[in-house]
């Protein structure tokens, strides 16, 4: 049986890792709109934003990590 000498060194060697999947790619943001009737502030849970619609028709951009949690606040849609 033959030794493999340095090759196993070498293939076993310290390899990278590779790069987090969103890394250096932004998503865009979401656009919302407040249907209430007064004020409204709601934090992303991903991000922890705190985005603020200050009054009826209101709207904000939305990180588009925190999208799927804010649109299920009932006073606000998406644009």
């Amino acid at each position: 049986m033959s030794c493999c000498g340095k090759q196993r060194h070498q293939f076993f060697g310290t390899v990278p890792a590779p790069p987090p999947a969103d890394a250096g790619r932004r998503q865009p943001a979401v656009r919302f709109e407040y249907v209430g009737t007064t004020g409204l502030t709601v934090q992303g849970p991903v991000t922890g934003a705190q985005y603020r619609f200050g009054n009826p028709g209101a709207q904000v951009l939305v990180d588009a990590r925190d999208a799927l949690s804010v649109a299920a606040v009932p006073q606000l849609r998406r644009i």
